[in-house]
């Protein structure tokens, strides 16, 4: 009876969150469509990237702190709010006859402190309800979920912008606002610390905790090292994905749909096969190995010629499969090695540790896609993300970690 009530209350709060990252992912796909189609620029999509990543990244670990300190329930709830209030500002933005790109920087910026907040608030909230031996499998059906939404959201996004102006578009995140919030306002969820109050001093404190919690653990911080290197050199590039599609193997908005989807769909399967069964092999041998595949199919993408269009659809699908696998595998980790009272801190600065040097690797991809060709930069991620993988296999520490976690 006790197994079904956490079940239930934590599909009835995925339920809310389903329908706002479904109506989420087909308006930031919608937007990435329109700048791809209306500006032709890697540089663009780059500098709309940065705006995306930059302020979550800064305020990241602050939120962190702030989460582990309050109702993470009130935080999510407040979060999905002032996303909504971004996504009417941007809709007032594009509905005038020019549009300022700066603008669009800035509110895309906005919008990210939201997600800097809700983010890590709903990873943190999945050890207060579910029991410690499910949140594998947890873990593996929350990929699944986002999997779904990446299949639909840029299916439903690449239909909506065809028949709608951007601006319209905008109306969906408005919706999946609306539905996350109620089915929140529905549920009790328990607070790892109650009654703690939140100041400048115990912000600065937490927040030294959290680092603390990651360097003790000699495991864990190489983990993270090895995590942050892969998106450093893996997130710039897929961030031009739209881009790839329509230079180097001559798609168009339809094609850039396409990619996407049978990207989200190898996400679903990767997701569905951790959340539906139990894996034996060690979370990070999987991990580690997810990099040299993920790096196998950005390199093909870059090698393929022109004419391998649907070579480049199956390596995306068997790319989704290995980002699904390793992020369910690193969040399930992360989840068992600390403690619930201190996994807002720990996640938000992974986000923060992780997104600053992508950062940097977007200037760097941007310049590169330019100048050289967007199909070398994938050639060179790809490369680098084997070195990674390969590399991480080396780590006595981080071998450890996953010996200790089948203890």
């Amino acid at each position: 009876m006790e197994n079904q009530k956490w079940f239930n209350t934590y599909i009835f709060i995925w339920a809310g969150q389903f329908v706002s990252m479904l109506t989420s992912y087909a308006v930031q796909f919608a937007i990435v469509i329109w700048l791809s189609l209306e500006y032709q620029s890697a540089e663009v999509l780059a500098y709309a990237g940065i705006a995306g990543m930059l302020p979550q990244a800064i305020i990241g670990p602050l939120a962190g702190v702030y989460i582990d300190r309050t109702n993470r329930k009130r935080i999510m709830i407040l979060s999905d709010t002032f996303i909504a209030v971004c996504a009417i500002v941007l809709i007032f933005i594009l509905n005038k006859e020019t549009v300022n790109l700066v603008w669009i920087y800035i509110m895309l910026g906005l919008r990210s402190v939201g997600n800097a907040f809700h983010s890590p608030a709903l990873q943190a909230l999945a050890p207060l309800i579910v029991p410690k031996k499910e949140l594998l499998r947890v873990a593996g059906i929350n990929q699944m979920l986002h999997s779904i939404c990446s299949i639909g959201g840029p299916a439903l996004g690449t239909v909506a912008i065809a028949i709608l102006p951007i601006s319209n578009v905008l109306y969906l995140d408005l919706i999946g606002a609306l539905l996350a919030i109620s089915s929140l306002m529905m549920v009790r969820i328990p607070q790892a610390i109650k009654g703690s109050k939140f100041s400048v001093q115990t912000i600065s404190t937490e927040f030294i905790d959290g680092l603390h919690i990651v360097s003790k653990n000699r495991g864990l911080s190489y983990l993270f090292l090895y995590a942050m290197a892969i998106t450093f050199v893996i997130m710039p590039a897929a961030i031009m994905f739209p881009l790839l599609t329509t230079g180097h193997y001559g798609g168009g908005k339809w094609e850039m749909g396409l990619v996407e989807i049978v990207w989200g769909g190898g996400m679903l399967i990767g997701g569905a096969v951790l959340g539906l069964f139990k894996v034996g092999m060690s979370k990070i041998v999987l991990v580690n190995s997810m990099y040299i595949i993920l790096g196998l199919t950005f390199l093909l993408s870059g090698v393929f010629p022109k004419e391998w269009f649907i070579g480049f659809v199956l390596v995306t699908a068997i790319g989704g499969i290995g980002l699904s696998v390793f992020y369910a595998c690193f969040t399930a980790i992360v989840q068992i090695t600390v403690k619930p009272e201190m996994l807002g801190r720990v996640f938000s600065l992974y986000y923060s540790l992780a997104v600053l040097p992508s950062i940097i690797g977007l200037l760097f991809t941007g310049v590169i896609a330019e100048n050289i060709g967007i199909n070398i930069t994938f050639i060179i991620s790809g490369c680098l993300a084997i070195v990674i993988g390969l590399l991480s296999y080396g780590s006595e520490k981080l071998m450890q970690l996953g010996n200790n976690l089948k203890k």
